[in-house]
């Protein structure tokens, strides 16, 4: 039984210099592959450098919604990342009004215009987008509506939102990606939000260093532990775990275009 972390920031200090042992407690707990993401362009050098480094780890391109004073990405900043080998996504994109700090909504065009040009390079490339939503979820649904009419495909990654939110995905093509926070003692809605969504159309994660699940919450997280989000995710829809470790990776390869790993 082997699993995948479908999201995940290796380039973060949290785990400079510590690949080694990162990718040992991989294998430990069968975490065979992993999709590190880009947040900023000027970090994408760094997250290229780790897939390219390490033949278990493919990444992203892109520019987190919440991160100011940050290089703002044009559409062929974005393709040029894309072209690269090991480039399977566009994102992490999408909206985040959780921290307005005394701002408005309308203030935060910003924001949308930053969104619509991940659209735009998703669209060009076929790649999928890694969305980001939080307090937001009507806004992003719209701006992917308007800008992708059914062109573009992707993952809301980390999900926290309503049944509502959920279906408006789905129904838009994209799959919902689940983390440590299923295993919350407080999360209980989204724990029926996840018994709700079709197991061809989930992916586990990490979300590492954040998010670390029960056992290990309050600890940095990693991506040995996204067995614990599918051992979870097993037990709310009353399925074997391996059932679920395989759905997940094959929903992984089939997203992000990554050759099944043979079998023994």
């Amino acid at each position: 039984m082997t699993f995948v972390d479908s999201h995940c920031h290796l380039s973060f200090a949290d785990f400079a210099g510590r690949m080694p042992e990162i990718r040992a407690a991989m294998q430990a707990a069968g975490v065979r592959r992993a999709l590190t993401i880009c947040t900023t362009l000027e970090e994408f050098e760094q997250v290229h450098a780790l897939a390219m480094g390490h033949d278990n780890l493919w990444c992203s391109v892109g520019v987190h919604p919440d991160n100011e004073g940050v290089q703002e990405p044009t559409l062929q900043d974005l393709l040029d990342g894309a072209a690269r080998p090991r480039v399977v996504a566009i994102g992490e994109t999408g909206l985040d009004y959780f921290r307005l700090n005394g701002r408005s909504v309308a203030d935060m065009a910003w924001q949308r215009d930053r969104f619509r040009v991940h659209i735009r390079a998703a669209k060009a490339t076929g790649l999928p987008l890694v969305i980001h939503t939080r307090s937001a979820s009507d806004d992003t649904i719209t701006v992917l509506a308007e800008e992708g009419a059914g062109q573009v495909r992707g993952v809301f990654h980390c999900f926290t939102e309503t049944q509502a939110v959920a279906d408006a995905a789905l129904a838009m093509g994209f799959y919902i990606s689940f983390s440590g926070i299923l295993t919350f003692r407080n999360a209980q809605a989204l724990r029926d939000v996840a018994r709700q969504v079709p197991l061809e159309r989930c992916l586990i994660e990490t979300d590492s260093p954040y998010l670390a699940p029960v056992p290990y919450r309050g600890k940095t997280n990693q991506p040995a532990y996204v067995a614990h989000v599918a051992g979870e995710l097993a037990k709310l829809k009353g399925l074997p775990v391996e059932e679920v470790a395989a759905a997940t990776t094959r929903n992984f390869e089939l997203l992000f275009g990554i050759p099944a790993e043979p079998k023994a």
